[in-house]
């Protein structure tokens, strides 16, 4: 019974043997595979990222991403430069206005008043000058009349200076008619520089026209000035848009020359203002095509061009700024503000000044891998 289970195990170990070679064999072959496949696999995934990321550099620096922009509009503060009650508001907060409607009137009394008093004045003028020709016609025949009594005195004394030498006068006489000539001369001469003077006043030329008078042409010019203040006293809307914050400004109330009475959105002349780092607008130029998303309508785009860019960074425009000749410098990346003029289509959502914007500029610039040397 023993030599029959120790010739079983014999049997069963004999059986086995032949698996073991096989699996001893097969060992070596796997090991000798994953070898060579680890070596290819890591030098394979090392090319292929070096690859990719060549790929992508070369394709990048097209596109430039600003996420620092944002919308914005033609605005103003509705006022006017004469000072009135306000008589009434023509529009309501919110309200879409167009060029030319009236938006506030002031009470236009006191206006058309110094309008009134203004041509007044100019007829006054006119009149004037009509009188002052005549006045200097007058004058001139006054000039006439004591030149002709001078003559007389003349040809008198030219007499007497005969008989006074015969003694058919008296020397006294003879005195009184010079003496008589001589303030007649003198009065001659007086007359003749109040012509003068009166002509000088139509401007050296009798034949003046009114209307070519200086102190006409002023009293037409106050004229011209009411009636600038006049058509003032109503403001009209300068351009397309909304108006807002309305509800400042009531009838009855004050408004002084200069005074915001409320605010004007433009609602066509809309643009982006971006303001990318100056590292980053090197290949950006006036022209290049732009895609806008803005935050407000998640899936929407806008196609617009750069129109220009500013000729200094931002900075350069503050109240204060920077002065880098101290020893504390610290270099800070600039921003160069640019603007992009948007292609928009009737039934576009509406863009409102100050909303958040994302743009992304085409430059057309390709890499090339030169540059890297």
């Amino acid at each position: 019974m023993s030599q029959t289970a120790t010739t079983a195990s014999s049997g069963a170990a004999a059986g086995r043997t032949p698996a073991r070679r096989d699996a001893v064999a097969e060992k070596p072959r796997g090991r000798s595979v994953t070898a060579i496949l680890r070596p290819l696999l890591m030098i394979g995934g090392v090319v292929l990222v070096v690859i990719v990321a060549g790929w992508w550099w070369l394709q990048g620096g097209r596109y430039v991403d600003i996420d620092d922009a944002y919308v914005r509009a033609a605005k103003l503060s509705v006022a006017t430069d004469v000072s009135g009650i306000v008589q009434d508001v023509a529009v309501h907060d919110g309200q879409v206005v167009h060029q030319g409607d009236v938006l506030l009137r002031l009470d236009p009394r006191q206006f058309q008043i110094a309008l009134d008093g203004a041509r007044a004045n100019a007829a006054q003028a006119v009149l004037t000058v009509d009188a002052m020709k005549r006045d200097y016609q007058r004058m001139l025949r006054d000039v006439g009349a004591k030149q002709a009594q001078v003559q007389s005195d003349q040809s008198t004394l030219d007499r007497l200076a005969n008989l006074v030498k015969g003694g058919g006068v008296t020397r006294q006489e003879y005195d009184d008619a010079r003496f008589k000539l001589a303030a007649e001369q003198q009065q001659q001469q007086a007359l003749e520089v109040q012509a003068q003077v009166q002509l000088a006043r139509l401007a050296n030329n009798p034949d003046l026209a009114p209307q070519d008078a200086p102190d006409v042409q002023a009293a037409q010019a106050r004229v011209a000035e009411a009636e600038r203040e006049l058509a003032h006293s109503v403001i009209r809307a300068p351009f397309d848009g909304i108006v807002t914050q309305v509800d400042t400004t009531q009838p009855g109330m004050y408004l002084a020359a200069s005074t915001a009475a409320f605010g004007l959105v433009s609602t066509d002349h809309v643009w982006i203002e971006a303001s990318p780092k100056e590292t980053e607008i090197t290949w950006v130029k006036p022209g290049d095509p732009v895609t806008v998303s803005v935050d407000t309508y998640p899936g929407r785009a806008w196609k617009g061009v750069v129109d220009n860019i500013s000729p200094a960074s931002g900075s350069e425009f503050s109240l204060l700024p920077a002065q880098n000749s101290s020893g504390n410098w610290v270099k800070v990346v600039q921003r160069i503000p640019l603007r992009v003029r948007v292609d928009r289509a009737a039934g576009d959502p509406e863009l409102r000044a100050g909303m958040s914007v994302e743009v992304s500029v085409d430059t057309g610039h390709t890499r090339h891998l030169s540059d890297l040397f």
